[in-house]
């Protein structure tokens, strides 16, 4: 496979990532926690990224892409050890946080709040595997795909 093919699998499987994190809180009703919407972002740039190295054939730029992927990897790690308490989450994820709701509005039953989403909490899982930890092994995959596009000539 040569190295622009190479490229083009990789920024289509972190696009195919993206939406189907959108697919999952838009069409599935699955609210992201904050370290979920953290494994995107690394994502996105993996994307925007492939974008460009596909267009000015870079090696660099699939390196850079290859690291946003290994970056939303680390976060899927860290993210998959809060699910199974290895470790403590974030505070503002895993201990209930109601930051930002106004008291009159917790108070009013007539005003629709927002399940507070936790980290620490398996909201989706197939084969025993949460949707962090299938991010760790795509992502990973990824990475080794942009790490072989950047050794291709």
């Amino acid at each position: 496979m040569g190295k622009a093919t190479l490229m083009l699998l990789a920024a289509a499987g972190s696009a195919g990532m993206l939406l189907g994190a959108l697919a999952f809180q838009y069409i599935g009703g699955l609210a992201p926690c904050p370290l979920c919407l953290w494994q995107r972002w690394p994502h996105l740039a993996a994307v925007l990224i492939g974008a460009l190295a596909i267009w000015l054939g870079w090696r660099v730029l699939a390196v850079l892409a290859g690291l946003a992927a290994l970056t939303s990897a680390a976060i899927g790690v860290f993210h998959v050890g809060v699910e199974q308490q290895w470790w403590e989450g974030l505070a503002s994820c895993s201990s209930g946080s109601v930051a930002g709701i106004s008291a009159a509005d917790l108070l009013n039953p007539a005003v629709d709040v927002a399940r507070v989403v936790r980290c620490d909490e398996i909201a989706w899982q197939m084969f025993g595997i949460s949707m962090a930890g299938w991010n760790v092994l795509i992502s990973v995959a990824l990475a080794l795909i942009w790490f072989a596009a950047a050794r291709r000539r």
